[in-house]
């Protein structure tokens, strides 16, 4: 018998060996691995493509390396490259040649990419329950301080009044919304590559539907040199990813401001704080500013896939291998920034009195002034002039609004009589009728799965 020859009369320069290796990161899809492997040898032996009694053999000692991985005793080797030639020489040592067997009708494209998107899909499910557990930190503040009033700012600057509340249940439908990306992540992840063979298919009479079935998706890929090729479902999730990613920096960006002495609306608690290394009397609110800048390290992930992408020609390149690594980082990162925002959130302390007291700083009802001229028959347009003026007089007066006397507001128009005083930051926020706890239960709906 002639031994067993390679394409190459000579070994791989070890540089190119350390450089192709993906080992070192792609052994977290073992699981996949092991469950594809075992779904496509029950098909072979079902197909007659190899017998029953060998089909039983391969999953028998499949499940006997799953069982070695999932205590430890399993010896990954880089000279095998990545996780799935290591799974299957590790058959082959257990149960002889017939784990030879186990890659007749199959590459390792559509192998890989199988694996990928029975990792993502799982990974989905995972990323929507986080979020769930953080929109419920949100709506836990929110409904703890409905009554919260706070001022509500344009470009960093005093607007209007607003309910804490309803601040907070902005975010929850940021979050919202990011979920709805990821169940549409998921609605594309959720087609079967297996069978696709290397890029034209397999000359095997191979069962997808059955394999379909049993790995758990919806539909098979259609166009086999698409299935083996395509990172879209990758992509898309990096997209919700770093949108998400956002919407918390956003947030982790007002919880530093408002954590503030400047502001000093909310107080992070110890556990979500570090203090300074020389400075005794600092709270430093670190967790809010990590995620601000892990969140740069998610978009880059997204930048780079979609980099390596973009000039590739039909069908699999070996360039397909970076979708791993920032694929992982991104879900190592995505996933503890939830958690751990859930914690913060949930555990902020509210200094109403402070907030309250800075809603009432800043000119802030100059708007209601003006809706009030409108409501005694005078143009939006001239009543915005002539609250404009009111301001800037009372800047010059240093004075607030509630410290002008009846005579002053008559001066810029006589329309002004006493109910003006009747302007405050309390009739503001209910002048536009947040009716925040319908939108509280509408969104306790939602978050449990309700509708709404």
């Amino acid at each position: 018998m002639q031994p067993l020859r390679k394409r190459f009369g000579i070994e791989a320069d070890e540089e190119a060996k350390t450089y192709t290796t993906s080992i070192g990161f792609d052994w977290r899809l073992w699981p996949y691995d092991i469950q594809g492997s075992i779904a496509h040898a029950k098909m072979l032996g079902k197909q007659g493509i190899i017998s029953e009694k060998e089909a039983e053999l391969i999953v028998t000692g499949l499940t006997a390396i799953r069982d070695e991985i999932e205590h430890g005793t399993f010896e990954l080797k880089a000279e095998l490259e990545d996780i799935h030639m290591n799974i299957e020489a590790r058959l082959t040592e257990k149960i002889g040649p017939i784990g030879q067997k186990l890659h007749t009708a199959r590459s390792r494209n559509d192998q890989v990419a199988t694996d990928m998107r029975l990792f993502l899909k799982d990974v989905i499910e995972e990323t929507i329950g986080r979020l769930k557990h953080y929109q419920r930190a949100l709506l836990d503040l929110a409904q703890a301080n409905k009554e919260v009033i706070i001022p509500g700012y344009t470009h960093l600057q005093p607007a209007q009044p607003v309910l804490l509340a309803q601040h907070l249940l902005a975010y929850f439908e940021m979050a919202q919304r990011d979920i709805r990306r990821f169940q549409d992540c998921l609605e594309r992840a959720d087609e079967l590559p297996l069978g696709s063979g290397a890029l034209a298919g397999v000359p095997y009479n191979i069962d997808r539907e059955f394999l379909a079935k049993e790995l758990g998706f919806s539909r098979i890929a259609p166009n086999p040199m698409d299935a083996v090729s395509d990172r879209d479902f990758i992509i898309e999730y990096q997209a919700a990813a770093s949108i998400t990613m956002m919407h918390l920096s956003r947030l982790a960006e007002e919880i530093v401001l408002w954590s503030s002495a400047e502001f000093s609306f909310v107080e992070v608690d110890d556990a979500f704080a570090t203090s300074s290394s020389i400075m005794p009397q600092k709270k430093n609110p670190d967790v809010a500013e990590l995620a601000r800048g892990k969140t740069g390290r998610v978009y880059g992930h997204l930048l780079g896939l979609l980099t390596a992408m973009k000039g590739l020609p039909l069908a699999y390149n070996r360039d397909m291998q970076e979708d791993k690594e920032g694929l992982f980082d991104t879900v190592d990162t995505l996933l503890p920034t939830l958690d751990v925002f859930a914690g913060l959130v949930r555990t902020l302390r509210v200094n109403a009195q402070r907030a309250r007291a800075a809603a009432e700083g800043g000119y802030i009802l100059a708007t209601d002034l003006a809706d009030y001229l409108v409501k005694k028959g005078i143009p939006f347009r001239q009543a915005h002039g002539i609250v404009a003026r009111l301001v800037a007089y009372a800047i010059e007066q240093g004075k607030s609004f509630k410290e002008l006397e009846l005579k002053e507001y008559q001066e810029f128009s006589p329309h002004f009589e006493e109910d003006v005083r009747s302007i405050t930051v309390e009739a503001s926020v209910q002048a536009r009728n947040p009716q925040v706890e319908r939108a509280l239960e509408r969104a306790r709906r939602l978050v449990e799965g309700e509708g709404g």
